[in-house]
């Protein structure tokens, strides 16, 4: 991935000073902990974000938030087609305290279909916890998110969960961890017995072990510890399960790297724990290891100048927007991450791509859709600006310096369907949620210039299903949907304003805005796409755009 001043040139003007931080901001900073937990579906990903919940008290009964009659909803699966579904098909927010710290936890969606949203989650997080499915191993979209993690250099922790069924043989879930994700791995916990023979966790660290017990939904009140690995206790217990965990710790200890804060800082090491998040075990681990382990709020890259967490002055950026979190205000939520300063509610904000001004009085904080209003926040809070349509992915807000932040990925979508209302007298409310949609990035959304269908872009097959939902249950608006004859987009740009207003004329047809307004053009194919890139040479093709402010950068080869 090319570098800033690759896609944007060398900054050339000085930039402003940055304001010292008072003694209460480095505080307040070193107290946070942001991070995202990514998986392939079905690891476990959702159930370990509930139980995290639990441990730091931000609930009482796993999944009791969304309790409704007999069932219960996952606290941060709030859309009602993921009630429904059973999936997780956009980001969710929560904020815990937790030991004197502030845990800001993004639950992200599994499925590969949604993986935008999670890219764009990434950039607002300092540290992510990787969940694996220990019958299951390293999956092809957890490879996926790891390599995105990896580009970053973002510190991962790693859960192997569900160790109370049959899974793979532990060494070999280490190995593969090493080998497929290449990276040193170094075991916190160890696993004592698996499936029907599950004992419970060994803590290295500690020299002690938690005892397994099945079925929790609470916390309890004391765990089952005995401590010591040569404790006779343990071995009359669990017999031959416990004789193979002790032969594996003594291979471990000898054989892997000793855990190294600075290399899993840097993302060149994973800590590994152990459990079953179903059943509340390993959980609590897991938790004092985000506080222990994960780095406090780090710097961020603006085109301008690197911007520190523990600056006095406010800026923060806009990695998500969510329509409709609240069905009966018809509201969007720009989710901001926090950068630098100190938010105080009420506060005036600029927004740096157009210079208009923002207030902050409703500001609010999350468990999932529960909300509270905000009276401050500092670097690597996410907080949530109620807003009609004025926030852009990728927008940069500051108390009035001109700052851009850089990283925030829209990808050119593979796979596009024509639209067009069931019933012509719901138009406006079809025209109204496919624009809110496509602000929050949950769909492309291409309008054609020279009039006809608006034009869906996705990057899955199920982005197609879930915004046909939500359409018909969030907007009242039912939508028939057929494929496209277009298999590819392009962003184009060109250093000669004159030069893009003559290839978009020529191109009349074939050439849509996006939900920024930065034309695109759509081919059928590759040699159709390529066969444009030769005869206008001076049309930058771009696979990837950057944010709101069109910064773009450029594939080599289309």
């Amino acid at each position: 991935m090319s570098s800033v001043s690759d896609v944007v040139g060398t900054v050339t003007a000085a930039p402003p000073p940055a304001t010292p931080a008072n003694a209460n901001i480095v505080r307040e900073v070193a107290r946070r902990r942001t991070f995202a937990i990514i998986s392939h579906p079905d690891a476990g990903k959702t159930t370990l974000t509930e139980k995290l919940l639990l441990f730091g008290g931000a609930i009482f009964i796993a999944g009791s938030v969304k309790a409704r009659k007999a069932s219960r909803h996952a606290t941060s699966d709030w859309m009602e087609i993921e009630k429904q579904r059973g999936i997780s098909v956009a980001s969710s927010v929560m904020q815990l305290e937790y030991r004197d710290c502030i845990i800001n936890l993004l639950d992200t969606p599994g499925h590969q279909d949604f993986s935008e949203d999670t890219y764009r989650v990434l950039t607002a997080v300092d540290a992510a916890l990787m969940v694996i499915d220990a019958a299951n191993g390293v999956e092809a979209q957890t490879l996926r998110l790891i390599e995105v993690c990896r580009a970053r250099n973002t510190p991962i922790l790693t859960f192997i969960n569900k160790m109370d069924r049959e899974v793979k043989d532990p060494l070999d879930l280490l190995d593969e961890i090493e080998r497929v994700l290449g990276m040193p791995a170094a075991p916190f916990t160890w696993p004592v017995g698996m499936g029907k023979s599950f004992g419970g966790v060994f803590d290295l660290k500690r020299d002690r072990m938690r005892i397994f017990t099945a079925g929790e939904d609470r916390v309890r009140e004391e765990d089952d510890i005995i401590e010591g690995i040569d404790n006779p206790l343990i071995a009359e217990r669990f017999g031959a399960a416990f004789t193979q965990a002790k032969n594996e710790i003594d291979l471990i200890t000898g054989a892997s790297p000793e855990f190294d804060r600075a290399a899993f800082v840097a993302g060149r090491q994973s800590p590994v724990f152990f459990g079953s998040a179903i059943n509340n075990f390993g959980v609590r681990e897991v938790l004092d290891a985000l506080v222990d382990l994960a780095p406090a709020p780090i710097a961020r890259v603006a085109i301008q100048r690197r911007v520190e967490p523990t600056e006095a002055k406010f800026a923060g950026v806009v990695f998500k927007i969510q329509a409709n979190m609240d069905p009966a205000h018809r509201d969007r939520i720009a989710f901001l991450r926090v950068c630098a300063g100190h938010f105080e509610r009420g506060m005036k904000l600029n927004i740096c791509r157009n210079g208009k001004e923002i207030r902050t009085n409703t500001v609010v904080t999350f468990l999932s859709q529960r909300r509270e209003l905000v009276e401050d926040a500092y670097a690597g809070d996410i907080i949530g600006i109620p807003n009609h349509g004025l926030l852009q992915l990728g927008d940069t807000l500051t108390e009035g310096e001109d700052l851009q932040f850089t990283g925030l990925p829209f990808f050119a979508p593979e796979l596009f369907q024509t639209v067009e209302m069931v019933d012509p007298m719901r138009s406006k409310q079809l025209r109204m949620g496919l624009t809110q949609l496509g602000e929050e990035g949950a769909i492309q959304v291409f309008r054609p210039l020279a009039g006809g269908m608006l034009l869906l872009g996705a990057v899955g097959t199920l982005q197609f299903e879930v915004v046909a939902h939500r359409l018909a249950h969030e907007y009242g608006a039912e939508a028939r949907m057929a494929p496209s004859r277009y298999q590819l987009a392009r962003w184009v740009t060109a250093d000669d304003p004159a030069e893009l207003k003559r290839f978009i004329d020529a191109n009349v047809h074939r050439v849509m805005f996006d939900a920024v307004d930065a034309p695109t053009f759509l081919a059928a194919h590759h040699t159709e796409l390529r066969a444009i890139e030769g005869m206008w040479d001076k049309i930058h093709f771009h696979a990837l755009r950057e944010h709101a402010g069109l910064v773009f950068q450029k594939r080599i080869g289309g």
